[in-house]
């Protein structure tokens, strides 16, 4: 799930992800364009509910390629992101627009 709140100006956005763990894993980390693919910059927190969130602000007028990294060296995609598209590894990537 992601969730989008526009600044007052609209320049920037606070957009929270939100990975549903219906695997039940342990570690999750938000991993994309806006952090340079990095596997530790934005770790997510394994809520009450058992799914991982975070929140960052992004940019107005860009899109970003991410995807979620899984404790256990897996990839997921955001199901309900605004678009797939293919990457150069043979998979696809989750595209957030702001």
């Amino acid at each position: 799930m992601i969730k989008k709140n526009y600044t007052k100006t609209a320049n920037r956005c606070r957009v929270t992800f939100q990975y549903s763990n219906e695997e039940d894993v342990d570690q999750v980390a938000l991993v994309g364009e806006f952090n340079d693919w990095d596997l530790n910059a934005n770790p997510m927190k394994k809520r009450k509910s058992g799914n991982f969130s975070t929140t960052i602000m992004l940019e107005a007028g860009c899109h970003y390629r991410f995807r979620y990294y899984i404790g256990d060296e897996r990839w997921a995609n955001e199901p309900e992101a605004d678009q797939h598209i293919f990457n150069c590894y043979g998979s696809e990537d989750s595209v957030v627009i702001i």
